[in-house]
């Protein structure tokens, strides 16, 4: 199936509603985690082949953390949310107090590796719910994983380790922010890796001819 010339600007208008649903339900969880508001938006959806998404992020020796997820039920595949390293490191730094908190050189600091991954956890988790209501398909996520290597090989173990390579995901775009002025916005990125039948079953479960 040559899935991005069958994918209109309805679907992604769909796939950008379903972004934003699960924006906001993490944004509540994230608000009650750290007792203050937090907004979150989703700027865009798209979908992009490998090799863009490797120029997305800025090639494949980039060093980015990503926290790993993948998805069992009706419409199985793989969710990577991604930031780069400086991104990661702000958030973390906002999260806990610790403003000396770096990913430059291991060991790392427990406190700010669970952050990251409860991070990740919580915006990959409400995504997928909104993206399950809303197609009234059975999709759950499996335990977390994070990890701090180059994106190429974050993206490819994480495909062929499990031997569901795909041509194309489905990228949304992320916006969060603590509200705090000197407090820069945090930009990531998931990138939905649908098994190549889920493909059929979540843009047919999306109602759009």
């Amino acid at each position: 199936m040559d899935i991005k010339n069958k994918i209109t600007s309805l679907h992604l208008d769909a796939l950008k509603e379903i972004g934003n649903i699960g924006a906001g339900h993490a944004a509540t969880a994230l608000s009650k985690l750290l007792n203050k508001k937090i907004d979150m938006k989703v700027p865009d959806v798209h979908i992009a082949s490998f090799d863009e998404i490797m120029e997305l992020i800025g090639g494949a020796e980039i060093v980015v953390v990503s926290v790993f997820l993948r998805i069992e039920g009706e419409a199985p595949g793989n969710i990577f949310f991604i930031v780069p390293i400086e991104q990661g490191e702000n958030f973390i730094r906002s999260m806990t107090g610790d403003t000396t908190f770096s990913f430059l050189e291991p060991p790392y600091s427990e406190l700010g590796l669970s952050a990251m991954l409860e991070l990740g956890n919580i915006l990959s988790g409400s995504y997928l719910t909104a993206l399950s209501d809303f197609t009234q398909l059975d999709m759950y996520p499996s335990v977390p994983a994070l990890s701090i290597d180059m994106f190429g090989s974050i993206i490819s173990y994480g495909l062929i380790e499990l031997s569901q390579v795909s041509d194309y995901a489905i990228v949304v775009d992320t916006v969060v922010n603590d509200g705090h002025p000197q407090n820069s916005d945090v930009k990531g990125h998931f990138f939905l890796f649908p098994d190549p039948d889920s493909y059929e079953k979540i843009f047919r479960a999306l109602r759009i001819d």
